[in-house]
């Protein structure tokens, strides 16, 4: 680790630098975030060249210190300079900055930086999903499936969003991402791999409990909006709409926990 002897402070510039990419604009610009707190800067360092710098207070330093020193440069900062990069309520003392993830879904199955991934057996492609919890929960979701990838797809939320790298607790570094701002390309690129795809979809013609040999298939899930789901118009891309049936009250489920369970039960048949 590169260490310098004092803390940097708020007002010192790489820390007023790193803060800039709080904005989405300078984060497009510079293909540049931050990942917030020890498990998300823990996965970022195991990626080759994703890590540009990672700061850390004074204790976070010594606690992570057996981590793979692949960064540049780590820098100790004060308390305050910490909690000025961090979007955490209570930072967990570590910060880095990190390069850009994504590839265009053209390559998604061809990226060369991660094991490549040439017959992809499950796919999550997510269709104007505007909120960074959200997101950032189905691609952790999708790493604990063994999903070989994430498609942000539409008006979807920004992948780097703080909120959204937090939410993905390190997997934004475990899964191949893309994002597609045209969701027929992105549904096109999936079944162009080979993929069937099925729409997760309150209206859809078949319950997930009765999906039957659908769900070994090699997939993709095309999951829609927390607010208004799937329009029409794009549940009609998908092969079979596929609806997860209430046993009780409740209106609906999450969009999160309904790419849990869609997943999750694609991953277990693929297995069988």
């Amino acid at each position: 680790m590169n260490i310098p002897s004092a803390p940097l402070t708020a007002g010192n510039s790489r820390v007023k630098e790193a803060r800039k990419l709080s904005r989405r604009s300078v984060r497009t610009e510079r293909r540049l975030f931050l990942a917030d707190g020890p498990k998300a800067v823990e996965a970022a360092l195991e990626v080759e060249g994703c890590v540009v710098e990672v700061f850390a207070t004074v204790e976070a330093t010594e606690r992570y210190a057996a981590w793979p020193g692949s960064a540049p440069a780590w820098a100790v900062v004060d308390d305050r300079a910490l909690a000025s990069l961090s979007d955490s309520v209570t930072p967990a003392g570590v910060v880095a900055v990190c390069r850009f993830v994504d590839v265009p879904v053209s390559s998604l199955f061809l990226e060369e930086r991660r094991e490549p991934v040439t017959r992809p057996s499950l796919v999550a492609i997510c269709a104007d999903v505007r909120d960074p919890g959200n997101a950032g929960t189905v691609i952790r979701t999708a790493d604990a499936a063994g999903a070989d990838a994430v498609v942000l797809a539409g008006a979807s939320v920004d992948a780097y969003n703080p909120k959204t790298v937090r939410a993905s607790v390190g997997s934004l570094f475990h899964v191949p991402l893309a994002v597609e701002p045209d969701v027929p390309a992105a549904v096109a690129a999936a079944r162009a791999a080979g993929l069937t795809v099925l729409a997760a979809d309150g209206a859809g013609e078949v319950d997930l409990d009765h999906v039957g040999d659908l769900l070994a298939r090699r997939t993709a899930w095309l999951f829609g909006n927390e607010a208004w789901g799937l329009p029409a118009e794009v549940a009609a891309l998908a092969d079979h709409r596929v609806r997860i049936p209430i046993h009780g009250r409740a209106e609906s489920l999450n969009l999160s926990t309904a790419a849990a369970l869609c997943l999750y039960a694609s991953a277990s048949a693929q297995r069988r």
